[in-house]
C-alpha cells in the first residue's frame, strides 16, 4: 500500500508514476484520440455537415446519459470502496484479536512455562502470515527454528491443496485444549482462549467472502460497454459545434470514465499486491512484533 502526504498537493498533480491510470489507458486514449479525429474530418471536410445539421442535437442525449452514468460511477466506487474498507477492518481486528489473544495469554500462563509461551509467541503471528498467504494464493513457506516441530505437520509449498489458516488454528486450539487437560488453565479460562481463537478463523471467512465474491460480472461488463458506447458517440455530435478540438476533450473524457472504473476494479479486491491493496504484509510483521513484546520475546 502506497504510503503519501495527503497534504502535498504538488505530489498528486505533476507526480505521474507507472500505477497511474494514465499509463495503463494510454493505448486505449490513443485510439479514441485517433477515432475522433477521424470522425471530425469525416464531418467537416467530407461529409461538410453544418451546425443546421440534426447531428448537432446529440450532445442533448449526451447529456442525459452523462448523468445515468455518473450515477452508476458513483455505485460502482462506492461498492469497490465498501469492499477495500471491509477488508481493512477485518485486518484491523485480527491486530486488536491477536493482541487480545497474547494478553490473557500472558496472564494465564505460568511465567517459567516458556515452551508455550513460546508456542503461541510463534503461532499467533504465524496465523497472519498464512491468512495473507492464503488470500493471495500464494505457497506458505515458514522461517522456523530446528527445533519447532510442533509446526512440521503443517503443509508447505509443496502442498497447496490444505487449508493452512485452518491447521494453524487446529494447532492452537489443540494446545489450549491441551493446557486444560494437564490443569494449567481452569474451565473459564478455556472457554475465554478458545472464544479468542474462534475469532481468528470468524476473520478468516469473512475475508474469504470477500477475496471469492467479485462484482457481478454483468454489471461490471454493462458499465465497461456503456462508457465504450458513451465515448465513441461523443464525437459525432461535438464536432460539429467544435470542430477538430472534440477529439482531445472526447479523449481526456474517457480518461476520466476509464479511470474511475480501473480504480474501481483494484480496490474491491484488497487483498492483492497492487499498489492500493491492503498492506497485509506490514500488518502481520506488526503483529509479530506485538505478540512477542507481551509474551516476552
Amino acid at each position: 500500500m502506497k504510503v503519501y502526504n495527503t497534504k502535498d498537493w504538488a505530489q498528486f498533480v505533476f507526480l505521474i508514476q507507472k500505477s497511474d491510470t494514465l499509463f495503463r489507458l494510454a493505448p486505449l486514449i490513443l485510439i479514441i484520440l485517433l477515432y475522433s479525429l477521424g470522425i471530425a474530418y469525416l464531418e467537416i471536410e467530407y461529409f461538410r455537415i453544418g451546425e443546421n445539421s440534426w447531428v448537432k442535437n446529440l450532445p442533448l442525449m449526451h447529456s442525459l446519459l452523462s448523468f445515468v452514468i455518473s450515477m452508476l460511477l458513483v455505485f460502482r466506487t462506492n461498492t469497490a470502496y465498501d469492499r477495500w474498507w471491509e477488508g481493512r477492518k477485518l485486518w484491523g481486528s485480527l491486530v486488536n484479536n491477536s493482541r487480545n489473544f497474547a494478553l490473557k495469554l500472558a496472564a494465564i500462563l505460568d511465567p517459567k512455562d516458556e515452551q508455550n509461551r513460546k508456542f503461541f509467541r510463534k503461532s499467533i503471528p504465524i496465523y497472519a502470515f498464512v491468512l495473507k498467504d492464503h488470500l493471495q494464493s500464494k505457497s506458505t513457506e515458514f522461517m522456523l527454528d530446528e527445533e519447532d516441530q510442533i509446526f512440521d505437520d503443517l503443509p508447505n509449498a509443496n502442498n497447496n491443496e490444505r487449508h493452512v489458516p485452518n491447521q494453524v488454528a487446529k494447532l492452537m486450539f489443540g494446545r489450549v485444549n491441551g493446557l486444560y487437560k494437564q490443569g494449567k488453565i481452569t474451565g473459564d479460562q478455556l472457554i475465554v482462549l478458545n472464544g479468542e481463537i474462534s475469532s481468528f478463523t470468524d476473520i478468516c471467512g469473512a475475508c474469504e467472502r470477500i477475496k471469492n465474491t467479485p462484482i457481478p460480472y454483468s454489471y461490471s461488463s454493462f458499465i465497461k460497454k456503456f462508457i465504450l458506447f458513451y465515448t465513441i458517440t461523443l464525437p459525432i455530435g461535438y464536432s460539429v459545434i467544435m470542430g477538430y478540438f472534440a477529439a482531445p476533450i472526447v479523449a481526456f473524457i474517457f480518461y476520466v470514465l476509464a479511470s474511475l472504473e480501473l480504480i474501481a476494479e483494484e480496490i474491491e479486491e484488497p487483498f492483492g499486491e497492487d499498489q492500493n491493496d491492503l498492506p497485509m504484509e506490514k500488518i502481520s510483521e506488526n503483529i509479530h512484533q506485538h505478540v512477542g513484546e507481551i509474551l516476552g520475546e
